[in-house]
């Protein structure tokens, strides 16, 4: 603005002001110095006192009747940058300007805030003669000067240039009322119209200063005339911008106006700025985007500089090309094919997982020879907490890669893995696009957590979006529904992991490589605990091998008796509670350092919760130990049965699917077909209700691999000869007793060492699976491998029953139910 804000109030108190007549005042008066207000003679103005000495200084000379005080401009220190324009200092300085202003106090009010508000009317120009002594607060001798004016044609001249200026200045001024420009008329002295000109101009301190130390009246115009140049230059300058942004104004383009008068601003002063089209254009350059993509951001660009700021399209397009910008298109990071080191890290990071490993390092020797190989899909599939997710990782720190990755648990909208299209608000890429700019590389170890998990609904199948991506042969041209152009995946390694195929689609399990983790054997779980998982939960708890450690036999002692899980995830979350109990313990003063033995255990975690309840109990009539798989790994059922004087009706509980009950009912044919070898009457079966429970009965089961262990409880029931109490099985059945494999032979071989068996018998045509059973665990067992039920019947049931020691009819057996908390939920038996 060309005039201060302080000009409506000087027109308002004018007329008050101007009818105070002027009067000489004494030589002596009280003084204020300030490093910001500047009051010219015969001009009105407020001030603002905040310094409370000041205050004080005001008021005593107030009541004393000394109302005209001395008002002389001080140098600005640091200490004064931050004051308020009009705030004043009584402190006297010898920095001070060589002329000041008498000033008359017109009216004064105490605001609220301890403030002091005064109206003031310059008197006259002042220059200080002394200062006084001996006087209550701050005095002055000052000596009053007067204006020095010539009459000549140039000094009207120049008076007259300058009133000139500053009715234009007004006039192009905003907001100030054009009766300003009309009071310099009515002003007589020259020196009142330069002054009044000055106190209506913004200028800082000290060129307010100037003008008010400058007695000549012709230099006084002289330096109004540059200032009057160079704020009509603004002011035009102002104007010019306002007419160029008018005819694109509208209330809805708000900030497309405020833009256009910066970038007016910037070009005015030759200084263009940093033009975001510019920036832009930079960065796609710098990222090496492939021919199609370049063609795609350069159209997109051109798009965008011709379209407005405020309409949504542009922000649209900004983030189209920062996405385009930001990936890595070419950015690859130098993979470390070191097979050496890369072996010893994976060893460091995790015990056992051979197969893995030797897969990887077949990956990276690969590599080492053709180094433009497309990255292998590998999936990771086992129970829950054997290290998936962590191998995951590894693999990329063996590999000198980054590691992204991507949850794929509950996805079901497709968008989530291949993006929005951008005709869509708030659109945005898909994960795979995300993921890989937040790795900044286009050759990452990528993690696709838990693929068994996808689901599907009316949003799309997230399942078929990854299709493309899985595919080796077509992932170097994957297409992001929101970028619209083709990225190159060959160069990831994609590494999935699962709890279970069965949930994948066929045609997805198809293009990936599938490794499988099954779950720890109990020495297995102790290595793995002693090497890691007591050294981390020590220290997670603020704990060090100096205050505590678990002895082998402790370790072993909650991985048989307070954990039964395929992977270590309960058996770290036990430990991790014996550490805060001991830390407890340190926390409260104890100094000397813990150790925790077998003995030991139970006082921290409490009873035992699981036994080898199989080894301890005594044989038993129908009652048969079935292996079965489940997605967190093996598990032991004891299948029951029970016979009682009936017709021949069989009742099946235990929530079996379809499958089992035809299993039930494939056994029942082979016993009753094999009734004379059995030692059983002809009419046996008619004459007896059956009855055949599958405990955990909340639990779904299906699957055929029970049909040797249910043709077992129906010989063992029907001919009243107990089951072997330490054998387990597995099996289909057909009906004319021939033994068919199955699945999950590890799992349910480690199920069967957990639970304490001795013998396993197993399909004949499994044999080849024995191969996966760590050597530990097939010293400890005796795998039996048959091909038909009647071996199977041999092996499992004893030579005499339990009535008469004899064999034959048994009406009934019965068993106690196992203890709940020795199962884990299961969902399918194979």
């Amino acid at each position: 603005m060309a005039v201060s804000d302080a000009s409506v109030e000087v027109k308002e108190v004018s007329a008050g002001v101007e009818a105070l007549a002027r009067r000489a005042f004494a030589p002596d008066l009280p003084l204020l110095t300030t490093p910001r207000a500047v009051i010219y003679p015969d001009m009105a103005s407020p001030l603002v006192i905040e310094d409370k000495a000041s205050i004080n200084m005001v008021q005593a000379a107030l009541k004393t009747g000394n109302n005209v005080v001395a008002l002389f401009g001080r140098v600005a220190g640091e200490e004064d940058e931050e004051s308020d324009d009009t705030q004043i200092t009584g402190s006297a300085s010898s920095n001070l300007y060589p002329v000041g202003a008498a000033v008359q106090l017109v009216r004064s009010h105490k605001a609220a805030d301890g403030r002091l508000q005064l109206l003031v009317q310059g008197l006259a120009r002042i220059k200080i003669q002394r200062l006084l002594t001996d006087t209550s607060y701050p005095m002055a001798n000052v000596q009053q000067l007067e204006d020095l004016e010539e009459s000549s044609t140039r000094s009207e001249a120049m008076s007259r240039n300058v009133i000139s200026q500053f009715r234009k200045a007004i006039s192009l001024a905003p907001s100030v009322p054009t009766e300003i420009a009309e009071t310099v008329g009515t002003l007589s002295a020259a020196g009142q119209k330069a002054d009044f000109i000055a106190s209506q101009l913004n200028l800082d301190f000290s060129e307010r200063q100037e003008i008010l130390g400058e007695l000549n009246v012709h230099r006084r115009f002289e330096t109004l005339n540059t200032y009057l140049n160079r704020e009509v230059e603004i002011l035009e300058l102002r104007d010019k911008i306002s007419s160029e942004a008018a005819g694109t104004m509208e209330k809805a383009q708000r900030e497309f106006f405020l833009r256009q008068q910066l970038s007016a601003i910037q070009e005015e002063l030759g200084d263009g700025g940093t033009n975001e089209i510019d920036v832009l254009q930079e960065s796609i350059e710098a990222a090496g985007l492939p021919a199609e993509a370049k063609t795609e951001a350069d159209r997109e660009l051109s798009r965008m500089a011709s379209t407005p700021q405020a309409s949504p399209e542009y922000s649209v397009s900004r983030n189209y090309l920062e996405w385009l910008a930001n990936l890595p298109w070419s950015k690859s990071s130098e993979s470390d094919l070191d097979l050496g080191a890369a072996e010893r890290i994976l060893n460091q990071d995790h015990y056992g997982l051979d197969k893995p490993k030797d897969r990887i390092l077949e990956h990276l020797s690969v590599r080492r020879l053709k180094e433009d190989m497309r990255g292998p899909i590998l999936c990771l599939v086992g129970p829950p907490g054997v290290g998936k997710t962590s191998l995951g990782k590894s693999v990329a720190r063996a590999m000198g890669r980054e590691f992204v990755r991507m949850s794929l648990g509950g996805v079901r909208d497709e968008a989530e893995i291949r993006g929005h299209r951008r005709t869509y608000v708030g659109a945005m890429p898909g994960g795979i696009v995300q993921s890989l700019r937040r790795a900044a590389t286009n050759n990452p170890v990528f993690m696709l957590d838990e693929i068994d998990k996808l689901g599907s609904d009316y949003r799309g199948d997230p399942s078929s979006a990854l299709l493309e991506v899985l595919d080796p042969e077509q992932n170097h041209s994957f297409v992001d529904h929101y970028l619209d152009v083709a990225f190159d995946l060959s160069k990831v390694m994609f590494i999935a992991t699962a709890n279970s195929l069965h949930s994948i689609p066929p045609a997805l399990l198809d293009r990936m490589e599938v490794i499988q983790l099954s779950g720890y054997t109990e020495e297995e779980k102790l290595a793995i605990a002693q090497r890691y998982l007591v050294p981390k939960q020590i220290t997670e708890n603020g704990l060090s091998s100096s205050k505590l450690y678990i002895d082998k036999g402790a370790v072993r002692s909650v991985i048989g008796h307070y954990t039964r899980e395929a992977g270590l995830r309960n058996l770290e979350r036990e430990i991790g509670t014996i550490s805060r109990k001991v830390a407890r313990k340190f926390a409260q003063g104890r100094k000397r350092r813990i150790r925790v033995q077998e003995k030991h255990v139970s006082e921290y975690l409490g009873p035992e919760r699981f036994h080898h309840e199989v080894a301890e109990a005594s044989h038993e009539v129908g009652v048969v130990a079935g292996l079965a798989w489940t997605p967190v790994g093996g598990e032991v059922l004891f299948v029951e049965g029970s016979a009682m004087p009936g017709k021949g009706n069989m009742k099946l509980t235990g929530q079996m699917g379809d499958v089992m009950k035809e299993s039930v009912e494939a056994a029942m044919t082979y016993v009753r077909s094999r009734w004379q070898e059995l030692g059983l009457e002809e009419s046996f079966a008619q004459s007896q209700d059956l009855h055949i429970h599958v405990p955990a009965g909340a639990i779904p089961k299906d699957g055929p691999s029970a049909g040797i262990t249910m043709a077992t409880v129906l010989a063992s029931v029907f001919t009243g000869r107990p089951v072997r109490k330490d054998i387990a099985m597995t099996g289909e059945i057909t009906l004319r007793g021939k033994v068919l494999p199955i699945g999950g032979v590890r799992d349910k071989v480690l199920a069967a060492h957990r639970a304490g068996m001795q013998t396993v018998i197993l399909p004949a045509d499994n044999r080849k699976d024995a191969e996966e059973i760590s050597e530990t665990v097939r010293r400890q067992l005796k795998l039996v491998f048959v091909d038909h039920v009647d071996k199977v019947i041999d092996l499992a049931l004893l030579k005499t029953n339990r009535r008469n020691g004899t064999g034959g009819n048994a009406a009934n057996g019965s068993r106690a139910t196992p203890k709940p908390e020795m199962r884990v939920p299961v969902s399918s038996v194979n």
